[in-house]
């Protein structure tokens, strides 16, 4: 079992950049895969990047892919977002996920979820 805790939300400009961190309490971290969601106002929650246990696979949706990055830390237990030339269409609130072998992109399929943490990009 889990516990993470999002960090790193805030207001932002176009094309600049912000990285979001997810710390998480627990023994078994990395074991889990761990993804990323947000959800704009009035919208349905949606994937945005995933990662294997091992780091050593990363999955992105099409609308961030080549701008965001996903990364762990096993030994740190965090696993990071690092957003560039950000959008103000990227404008949600940030959630970290994690399950063993979840669908990736399908929020149901996540058991552990933080509170979220809101990026507010103007333009």
């Amino acid at each position: 079992q889990v516990q993470p805790v999002e960090s790193g939300g805030g207001l932002v400009q176009a094309g600049n950049s912000l990285t979001l961190s997810c710390a998480a309490s627990g023994p078994s971290f990395n074991m889990y895969v761990w993804a990323w969601f947000r959800q704009a106002p009035g919208k349905e929650r949606e994937f945005v990047a995933a990662i294997s246990w091992s780091g050593e696979r990363t999955t992105y949706a099409d609308t961030v892919k080549g701008r965001f990055t996903i990364s762990r830390d096993n030994a740190k237990n965090t696993v990071n977002l690092q957003m560039n030339s950000l959008k103000p269409e990227d404008t949600a609130v940030y959630y970290c996920a994690a399950n063993l072998a979840p669908s990736l992109v399908v929020p149901r399929t996540y058991d552990y979820w933080g509170q979220g943490t809101r990026v507010t990009v103007s333009s």
